[in-house]
């Protein structure tokens, strides 16, 4: 199998180097750039090994393995410095401040009969029965009334 060596023009050299050396960026994204630089062929020099790069980056070869192979898919030295865009738009919070309050109110109501006080199972069952949100978990309940310093004691 041929191992697929990397290339770099003298242009994407000298901006790698710069992206290393000045502005305020992302560790990981310097790491990146550094990893390229030291995998790099041009001008008869032979790439460094992977678990020396790891070792002077202080990460894993793995990391250094990922790089490499994202650089060889893009071969565009702007794309790989920058960084990946989300696929998929940011979930919003199931718990939003209407449900946290009805939730708290819910703690400071009445006891249910046929109870003595109330649980977070309870509580967590009777926000669903009284449809404030879909489906909660008792653990979730505790950390509504975490926040708000409320106990069920």
């Amino acid at each position: 199998m041929e191992r697929k060596h990397i290339e770099l023009t003298i242009a994407e050299r000298n901006e790698l180097e710069q992206f290393t050396k000045t502005g305020v960026r992302s560790v990981r994204l310097v790491n990146r750039a550094k990893i390229i630089l030291a995998l790099d062929t041009s001008e008869g020099t032979s790439p460094q090994k992977q678990k020396d790069i790891a070792m002077r980056l202080g990460i894993s070869r793995q990391t250094v393995n990922d790089a490499r192979n994202d650089y060889l898919k893009i071969k565009n030295v702007s794309k790989f410095l920058q960084r990946k865009k989300r696929e998929t738009p940011p979930i919003q919070p199931k718990i939003t401040g209407e449900v946290q309050g009805r939730i708290i109110a819910l703690a400071c109501s009445e006891v249910p009969q046929g109870y003595a006080r109330w649980t977070l199972k309870l509580l967590a069952e009777k926000s669903v029965e009284l449809h404030y949100i879909n489906s909660i978990s008792s653990m979730s309940i505790c950390n509504v009334l975490k926040k708000r310093n409320l106990s069920l004691i």
